[in-house]
């Protein structure tokens, strides 16, 4: 059975950092990659950053420069370093692997999200 078990979210002020874990379970990590979704209130799911078992990553507009993506294949854990954060950032943190369906992104159908707050 699928799971992702997402954590490292917290409140901070914005200019901080935080580092999200996502330790996957249920599957090994394969060639579809993983993923880091992120949603705020009033808005809808948004892809955050990909990364793929050769290591090749993706970002989003926003977080080119300052998120970076990165994966430990033999924990089969994700990880989200987020620098600088902004206000902007405020949202529930989800994994998701690249091979399930993505209507299930930002949802708790294998696991719970992780809450970031960043104030001003």
């Amino acid at each position: 059975e699928v799971n992702f078990a997402v954590s490292g979210g917290d409140s901070v002020q914005a200019g901080g950092s935080l580092r999200l874990s996502c330790a996957a379970s249920g599957f090994t990590f394969n060639d579809q990659g993983m993923q880091w979704y992120r949603q705020a209130p009033g808005n809808g799911c948004e892809l955050v950053s990909t990364i793929n078992i050769n290591g090749q990553t993706w970002y989003q507009d926003f977080a080119k420069g300052r998120f970076t993506i990165s994966q430990d294949i033999a924990k089969n854990t994700v990880y989200l370093q987020m620098n600088s954060l902004k206000p902007e950032d405020t949202a529930l943190y989800y994994c998701a692997a690249g091979f399930l369906p993505s209507s299930y992104a930002c949802t708790t159908h294998w696991g719970q999200g992780t809450q970031v707050t960043v104030s001003s």
